[in-house]
């Protein structure tokens, strides 16, 4: 499967089957992250990849959403100089993990697999529960495993809404 279409068959799933995700397949998609680009090759970020069924519930416990514990993965994305930022003065955790976890995105879906991005989740309680020193942050938690569902495409603004040519 090639990117576009990746991009045009990805939705945010939130049912998932009770079938776990390959070791080779996650070590794939482990390596699309890794691979990403950062700002100055910095990879100021740590992936954790949670497949223990409690570590699991305690997750989807920090975020209120009890979905979150029918996935087989969870994938936590963690700034590592969340003070950094850049000249323009956006943090570049935000954006360098943006990157890298969208690749992940994306690879899910041409390995079949489904993906959730969340960033709705206790910040304090998902440090606690994933043992992230406090000076880290958890920027968001990445629901994986093999769709048990199919959601309508949502749509999305049509290109003259959110694309201009020269200035604004």
């Amino acid at each position: 499967m090639d990117v576009m279409q990746a991009m045009k068959e990805r939705r945010s799933i939130r049912r998932y089957q009770d079938r776990p995700v390959e070791d080779e397949i996650l070590t794939t998609l482990m390596e699309t992250v890794r691979l990403a680009p950062s700002g100055n090759n910095r990879q100021d970020w740590r992936f954790i990849v949670v497949k223990d069924r409690d570590q699991i519930e305690k997750l989807a416990a920090t975020a209120g959403q009890p979905f979150l514990a029918t996935a087989p993965v969870i994938v936590a994305g963690v700034a590592l100089n969340p003070g950094r930022v850049m000249r323009c003065g956006v943090p570049a955790y935000a954006v360098d993990l943006s990157i890298a976890l969208t690749h992940l995105l994306l690879a899910a879906v041409a390995h079949g697999l489904g993906t959730c991005w969340l960033g709705w989740f206790d910040q304090d309680e998902a440090k606690r529960t994933l043992h992230v020193p406090e000076e880290y942050k958890v920027v968001a938690l990445i629901t994986l495993g093999y769709p048990a569902e199919n959601p309508d495409f949502r749509g999305r603004k049509p290109l003259d809404e959110v694309v201009s040519y020269d200035y604004f």
